[in-house]
């Protein structure tokens, strides 16, 4: 392989392996949030533990986010020096203010969840949680500015063979950016809503920390079934836009080859080719459905690929796959959720156990569904780096080999892979552990009571004492 596509598989890697982590560290921040707002109403040392415990995960995440967000930056200026020579002007703005304003707005009230627990007045420490939250979205919303300039370029004017800004709020408001930051958003909090809710089945399956499982399983089932109902609607928002700034890839999202009425939309297929060998799916779609979802009839014209030179169309198998999957998983996530909302509403959770599972084993299912989208919306961009106005193969390095290149991308595999295993090894000893601190319901916050005289309040008092401890723990049978 030649030293672009090295370059690209590279930046494709470490970008992937970033997004792994920063769904689930803005989905864990916004756990955090409603945990210590719990917390700070009740003053239960029940849920006390429970926003430490969410706290301590949420942590370790973002620290490992840290770690392999780092390399993106630097492979700016190293594998692609034309595309930093190009957007540089353009994207020094956004990512400055995301350091400035996000970064480290996240990392120093982070340090206060992390030590100020005795320190700073409750109030301190809730508005603390939520500056985290605010923060972790922030950085998102920066992120998106920068990447979503590249799908629709605004604010700007060619000079010297750069881009060169005229308005920093046209640009950051471009077109794709209101419902790229939406639909990303929504989806790193599929993702928390997932994660909370898996962790919390597992308890229930292990029969330990019981009660907090069950408020954490409500907390988790709400916000997924809530975000991932809203995301069909997100989703049309976005393939609107889409449609109208970049038909070239709403058309490869569906393989529409010829310009016209009546496009199919197609729930699932393979792309070949028809009679006269121009890309075709094959496959089970709605008739006209493209055209009635974009214009709302069956007569809606829909731009195909035909409209530019064959040199222009992005890989079609890959984008068309990864985009109908990505559907395919949202749709997934409302009949999961529906199923696990009907169980806690009827009881039946803990006696489904087939459903505690299925709670477990789908927690990195948004995180694929995560990296599909981003499949889909970055390959189906191709072959363009900035939409129209610089092609990927101008934009890498002309003097990093291919040699070089293989080597860093070799480097980073093994040094992701140990990172990898000493983050999980660190969050699943967490979630072993579990809440520290686990009251039974209807126990008050403070120290008991001095027992009465007599050997019978004695026993009472042990009896309590031991109690709490088998809630906390589930057992000696769960252990």
């Amino acid at each position: 392989m030649d030293a672009e596509m090295l370059a690209r598989i590279q930046f494709a890697f470490t970008v992937g392996y970033h997004f792994i982590i920063v769904p689930m560290s803005i989905g864990l921040a916004l756990m955090c949030v409603i945990a210590e707002t719990r917390y700070y109403k009740s003053g239960l040392e029940s849920d006390r533990a429970a926003s430490t415990f969410w706290i301590k995960l949420f942590t370790t995440t973002f620290a490992f986010g840290v770690a392999t967000g780092i390399t993106m930056e630097f492979a700016f200026g190293t594998n692609w020096a034309g595309y930093s020579r190009f957007v540089g002007d353009i994207f020094g703005a956004p990512l400055a203010a995301e350091g400035l304003f996000a970064f480290f707005l996240e990392s120093v009230f982070l340090g206060v969840l992390l030590f100020g627990r005795r320190r700073v007045s409750r109030k301190v420490y809730l508005a603390s949680a939520w500056l985290v939250f605010i923060g972790a979205n922030l950085s998102a919303l920066w992120i998106l500015i920068a990447n979503s300039w590249q799908h629709t370029p605004a604010g700007y004017r060619i000079e010297g063979g750069r881009a060169v800004l005229t308005s920093f709020w046209a640009a950051a408001f471009n077109p794709s950016m209101g419902p790229r930051l939406v639909h990303t958003l929504a989806a790193t909090w599929i993702t928390g809503g997932f994660l909370v809710a898996g962790i919390a089945a597992w308890y229930l399956l292990k029969r330990r920390h019981t009660a907090f499982a069950r408020r954490s399983l409500v907390a988790g089932l709400a916000i997924g079934l809530i975000v991932s109902a809203a995301m069909p609607f997100i989703g049309h928002w976005h393939a609107l836009q889409v449609a109208e700034y970049q038909p070239v890839k709403m058309a490869a999202f569906e393989t529409v080859y010829r310009t016209g009425p009546n496009a199919p939309l197609y729930l699932f297929g393979w792309v070949g080719t028809d009679e006269a060998g121009a890309p075709a799916p094959k496959g089970l779609a709605v008739p006209s459905g493209l055209s009635l979802m974009l214009g709302l009839r069956p007569g809606h014209v829909v731009e195909g690929l035909d409209q530019v030179a064959a040199t222009d169309w992005p890989p079609l198998q890959l984008t068309f796959q990864a985009y109908h999957f990505m559907i395919a998983l949202s749709f997934l996530f409302i009949a999961i959720m529906l199923a696990a909302a009907f169980a806690v509403w009827k009881k039946k959770i803990e006696q489904w156990r087939w459903l505690l599972w299925v709670l477990v084993f789908s927690i990195p299912l948004p995180i694929v569904a995560a990296q599909l989208g981003w499949i889909a919306t970055e390959v189906g961009r191709q072959p363009w780096i900035v939409q129209g106005l610089l092609r990927t193969s101008d934009g890498v390095s002309a003097t990093v080999s291919a040699a070089e290149v293989a080597t860093t991308l070799s480097i980073f595999v093994i040094v992701y892979a140990l990172l990898f295993v000493a983050w999980m090894r660190v969050f699943t000893r967490i979630v072993r552990k579990g809440p520290e601190v686990e009251e039974p319901a209807g126990v008050p916050v403070g120290p008991l009571p001095a027992p009465a005289a007599g050997p019978a309040a004695t026993s009472v008092l042990q009896a309590s004492a031991s109690t709490s401890r088998q809630d906390d723990s589930g057992g000696s049978s769960a252990r």
